[in-house]
């Protein structure tokens, strides 16, 4: 008897994106196979839904309902939409590398003069090279997922990024991923390998030039971080409100090595971030924390993975959400401490604040502990406002929104006070002030 996959209509549908697209994917041979064996483990899995437990409360099948076709390579109009749009998320004091559309924009980034302990190409340059170390660290994150094995079959630009060992780059990296405004799909996956005792400051930025309404942003992360180095991360969803923005990355440790990283989603018709995080060196130290601000009909997802192979390292998660009208927020994090990670610290906590009675929070937090000399902890709370907090404020002249502004603002302080970087720090604290000022 011969079995035959029945294709579903979402699974034609991306199988004619990729024969549309074919021609503008970078990499021939092996990497078309795994382009190929990718998508093949998309058509199988489909998109997300609820009966897959990680996308529990997020289900694409609902929500998104199918993959837009991809977009096309900016012309003339669309990188002067996108550097108008630059201008109004400009960021002093930083490096820029901008993708429009999912591909690299050489006039609008800042790449000469980064020094010799720092290098740049682009993902296209990488995949159609000969370096096949390089080559499968790209293709690291594993076809499990659906929506990461999608990214890795339609992957069209990124970047790569090395740091050298022992370097300090003393100005913040800042990926700018912009949408000119074609409602269409882009694909990007980028990779920063950080050498021994190297330190640097990364931030990624995610926005729609004017116009830009339904697009949808398909990304990936891959991070390596040496011996002893450090690496600060910090990502700012700021896309339309009409947008999609489907996100996950891969982090590995070294011994000793120090990831500090922190989101704040305050764009997004529907967003899910999604990290593994591997601590596989001793002596190492993982800090995650996030913000979501969220109203109307927004749908926030962020899903992490904290795996502790090795004795003798520490994590500390916190996270907090704000939801007003039919908002929804979701956290889900989960950590594993293997067999033999003796003396492991892990510590999550996760509060939300729900402004109005149709606002939703889903908090899960998870432990899985096979070691027994452990300290580790974690906990969920969800509630509104303090009634004798807001009396107490407003019996001291503030009217109610600004009495209910500044407890919000105390609410997710600890969160956005474990940013490292001053300036990136002050950025995301305006950013929530923004948020605040437009409820009214």
């Amino acid at each position: 008897m011969n079995v035959v996959l029945a294709k579903t209509d979402t699974a034609r549908a991306n199988s004619e994106i990729l024969a549309v697209a074919r021609d503008r994917l970078p990499g021939t041979g092996k990497i078309a196979d795994l382009r190929r064996q990718a998508l093949e483990a998309h058509e199988r899995l489909g998109l997300p839904h609820r009966r897959v437990e990680d996308w529990k409360y997020t289900d694409l099948r609902v929500l998104m309902r199918e993959v837009l076709p991809l977009a096309a390579a900016p012309d003339a109009a669309a990188l002067q939409r996108a550097a108008a749009a630059l201008k109004l998320h400009a960021i002093a004091g930083v490096r820029r590398v901008v993708l429009v559309d999912g591909v690299f924009a050489p006039d609008l980034s800042e790449t000469s003069d980064l020094g010799k302990d720092v290098g740049i190409r682009t993902l296209r340059e990488a995949l159609e090279t000969g370096d096949a170390a390089l080559q499968a660290q790209l293709f690291a994150p594993d076809n499990a997922d659906s929506m990461v094995a999608l990214n890795s079959a339609l992957m069209t630009d990124g970047l790569v990024i090395e740091i050298a060992d022992n370097a300090v780059v003393p100005l913040p990296l800042h990926i700018v991923h912009i949408a000119s405004g074609a409602p269409a799909a882009m694909f990007t996956r980028s990779l920063i390998r950080v050498g021994k005792h190297a330190s640097v400051t990364l931030v990624e930025s995610y926005i729609g030039a004017e116009g830009a309404k339904t697009y949808q942003v398909h990304d990936s992360l891959v991070v390596a971080i040496g011996d002893g180095a450090r690496l600060d991360h910090v990502r700012l969803i700021e896309d339309s409100r009409e947008a999609f923005n489907i996100s996950s990355a891969v982090v590995t440790l070294g011994a000793n090595a120090h990831f500090n990283t922190f989101g704040m989603n305050t764009g997004s018709l529907v967003s899910r971030y999604q990290a593994v995080i591997a601590v596989a060196g001793e002596g190492s130290r993982v800090e995650t924390n996030g913000v979501n601000l969220l109203n109307g009909r927004q749908h926030a997802d962020t899903t992490l993975f904290l795996d502790h192979a090795v004795p003798n390292c520490s994590s500390r998660e916190i996270f907090r959400a704000v939801i007003d009208d039919r908002g929804h927020s979701v956290f889900q994090g989960r950590i594993i401490v293997r067999p033999g990670a003796q003396k492991t610290d892990a510590k999550m906590m996760t509060r939300a604040l729900l402004l109005s009675d149709e606002a939703e929070a889903d908090n899960k937090p998870e432990l899985e502990i096979f070691a027994d000399d452990v300290t580790c902890g974690h906990g969920a709370t969800t509630g509104a406002l303090d009634d004798s907090l807001l009396f107490y404020l407003r019996a001291r002249g503030l009217s109610e929104k600004e009495a209910q502004a500044l407890l919000i603002q105390a609410f997710v302080g600890e969160a956005i006070e474990q940013i490292a970087h001053d300036g990136l720090r002050d950025l995301a604290i305006a950013a929530a002030q923004r948020w605040l000022a437009a409820r009214g």
